[in-house]
Formats: structure tokens, C-alpha cells, sequence
């Protein structure tokens, strides 16, 4: 789960690190107002979507006066913000933060999250930071340490002033980078986060270290834990369709293919995007069905797939495991297409647990399938029906 930028620094900001002053707006007249009570020459209006690259797109206005914040405000509000992170169809722009902007004398950059190759906790931290910074790091022109720490912090006594060094801070700055880590490190741990960025940190004249912008997401199996954090999923700003689906048990993400894919298993689901893109195709969906997914749950997720104007065919891919056997989704598809506002010619591929009963069902069913004996088999089928080639 992403958090706006807004809700990002309001969580870090309990932990004593330092974000500049501003407030929320989701009218001009409230970026107004909140502008007024700034103490700043300049100020900055963002827009609030949940992903990277706003300013090179326009989604962060820099004003001298109230009066302006309210015209830049009104100009961002409703615009459907479209950047490399957003997907082609953009973020509708609900909300703005007005801020004060702070004078850097220095832009760094500094992340914690999970290192995927030793699972330990990883701070990340380089001495530019900034826009364009992926395309900067691609290109060699900057440069990123890094330090692996445990659940309790740093391994070795003066491991983090360190790595302040080593991005060339001075020994006084050094000493409230570790600090600001050793506070970053407790909320990621107590917030069961994924990943904390700041980019840019800045540093400025007086030595102080602000979070100019910060992002936070949190590990959505966790968001039990956290009855404070699960309600910030449920604003405006959410994706309607992933947030169905993770009502029901489902792990989804629209895409912009043509082929509905229904599979349980993050791993499988990923193979089998992967396969249709090495078979020329394009998926409409990725979709994990959760183990603990119902076939009810699961005719949710389906009915979504069905409901996207794009998806000319519907591939399933399934494996039934112990806990959630074949006929558990066979169910689920002859309910889903009994609801759904059309039907898709479905290609599948069934194997596991229960497989004969499932097949028997969606024989019963009377859908229109072509039943494949392997992935490769489904996968090619489902993209020549899609070009129209079947």
C-alpha cells in the first residue's frame, strides 16, 4: 500500500523527522488559506498521486504568494496527472499539498527497504538527489551506497557515520544522519513498511536534514496490525478495482493488454505474463488468487476482468494445491460469467487438486473453452484469439 506524499510525511513526522510545514488542500480556497499561514518567499503546490516524476509532468508549482497558490491549485486540481509511473490513462489529481519551500544548500538521497538477494533491511543513500534520479543512476552519473542493517539497526558501531562520509557529509552532519536513520530505521520496522525514499533530503545552511519529499509503502499483509494505517487504503485516491480485489482475497493490477488472465499464485501469474509476452500477446490483468480466496471471492476478481472493455479473451491458469483445489475456481468462473456483463471465449489450462471435478463442472457450465494440456499450449491459444487469428 502507497501513501500519498502528504500521508507519508505525516506518519514520518512522529518520529521527529523533519518535513517542511504545510497542510492539505482539496479546494483552491483551502491552498489559499494554507499558503496565508506559511512564513515562506516560496511555495510549492503538489500535486498528491500516488507516483514518482509529478514535477517533470507539471504536477508541482512553485509560487510567491497566496493568491497564486490558489491559481496553481485550481490549474492541478481535477487534471489527470500522466507520468512514466502512472500508466498511460494518468491519476486524477483529488488533493494538493501547499508547503513552504526550503532553501538547500545540499540534495541527497536516502531510502530503507528490504533487500530481496539477503532479506535484511537495506539504507540506501547517495549525494545527489533529486528528479530524474533512475535515469541518472542508469547512466552512471550517480552514485549509491549501501549498508545492510538488522531488525535492531546498524550492525557495527559507526557503520552509518560511515556512509555519511562516504556521500560527502561533513563530521557535524554526519552525526544527525545517523540519527535521522536510526528514527527512519523504528518506523520502518514499526510501520512493517516496504519501503521509506527520501529524495531529495536536503541539507541546509543551518545543518538540519528535511524531507523535502517522502514516500512510505506499506506491506499490505501487515495492514492487520495497523487499523489506523488499512483505513488510509480506503480514501478516494485508491485504485477502485485493486481495492475490490483486495477485499476479496485477490492480489490484482490493471494493464493495458487484451488478454484476461485468472491464476492462482504470485509466481505463476507472473510466469504466465511472461509467457504471453514471449508469445506476442499482451495481458489485460495480472491476477494472484490468495489460497484464502472462496470461490465467491474469486467471481469477484473474474467479474472485474470481464468488466474491462480491452479483454478479448479470458486465460486461466490454474495449478490446485491442497488448500484451494481446481474446482474451487471452476466454480467460481461458472458464477462469474452467470453475473458478468458478457461473455469471453476462455482458454484453460487446469492441473492439481480436484482437476476432473473442475473440468466436469465448467463441462456443465457450458462456456465456451478450449481446454489445453500445458501453459505454453493455453498461453498461445489465448493470443491468437485475441488477434483474432483463432
Amino acid at each position: 500500500m502507497q501513501l500519498q506524499e502528504f500521508q507519508a510525511k505525516k506518519l514520518l513526522s512522529q518520529y521527529a523527522i523533519a518535513c517542511p510545514p504545510g497542510a492539505v488542500a482539496v479546494t483552491p480556497d483551502e491552498a489559499e488559506a494554507a499558503a496565508a499561514r506559511l512564513d515562506a518567499n516560496t511555495i510549492f503546490v503538489k500535486a498528491q498521486i500516488h507516483a514518482g516524476e509529478r514535477s517533470a509532468a507539471g504536477g508541482v508549482r512553485a509560487v510567491q504568494s497566496a493568491r497564486d497558490a490558489k491559481a496553481a491549485a485550481g490549474e492541478l486540481l481535477g487534471l489527470k496527472l500522466t507520468t512514466s509511473q502512472t500508466g498511460p490513462h494518468g491519476q486524477t489529481v483529488k488533493s494538493v499539498l501547499v508547503e513552504a519551500g526550503i532553501h538547500a544548500e545540499r540534495e541527497l538521497y536516502l531510502a530503507i527497504q528490504i533487500d530481496s538477494l539477503s532479506g535484511s533491511i537495506m539504507l540506501t543513500a547517495g549525494r545527489g538527489g533529486g528528479v530524474d534520479i533512475e535515469r541518472r543512476f542508469a547512466a552512471r552519473t550517480l552514485e549509491l551506497e549501501s549498508l545492510l542493517l538488522g531488525m535492531k539497526g546498524e550492525r557495527h558501531p559507526g557503520d552509518i557515520v560511515e556512509l555519511s562520509r562516504r556521500i560527502g557529509l561533513a563530521e557535524g552532519s554526519a552525526k544527525k544522519f545517523r540519527e535521522l536513520v536510526v528514527k527512519l530505521h523504528r518506523a520502518f520496522v514499526e510501520f512493517d513498511a516496504g519501503l521509506i525514499e527520501i529524495n531529495p533530503l536536503v541539507l541546509t545552511a543551518a545543518g538540519d536534514l528535511v524531507a523535502v519529499d517522502a514516500k512510505l509503502v506499506i506491506d499490505d499483509n501487515a495492514l492487520y496490525r495497523h487499523p489506523d494505517l488499512k483505513e488510509l487504503r480506503e480514501d478516494e485516491h485508491t485504485d477502485r478495482v485493486e481495492l475490490q480485489a483486495q477485499r476479496h482475497q485477490i492480489n490484482f493490477v490493471q494493464m493495458d493488454g487484451d488478454i484476461g488472465t485468472v491464476v492462482n499464485g504470485a509466481g505463476l501469474a507472473l510466469a504466465t505474463l511472461d509467457m504471453i509476452g514471449a508469445a506476442g500477446g499482451s495481458p489485460a490483468n495480472f491476477m494472484d488468487i490468495r489460497t484464502t480466496a472462496k470461490s465467491l471471492d474469486i467471481a469477484q476478481g473474474i467479474g472485474l476482468v470481464l468488466e474491462n472493455p480491452r479483454a478479448k479473451v479470458l486465460l486461466v491458469n490454474v495449478f490446485g494445491g491442497g488448500m484451494q483445489p481446481c474446482d474451487t475456481i471452476a466454480e467460481a468462473l461458472g458464477i462469474a460469467f452467470h453475473r458478468g456483463p458478457r461473455i469471453l471465449p476462455v482458454v484453460l489450462r487446469i492441473t492439481g487438486n480436484n482437476e476432473d471435478l473442475a473440468l466436469l463442472r465448467l463441462a456443465n457450465f457450458k462456456l465456451p473453452k478450449t481446454e489445453c494440456s500445458d501453459m505454453w499450449q493455453a498461453v498461445t491459444r489465448a493470443v491468437a484469439i485475441a488477434q483474432g487469428r483463432a
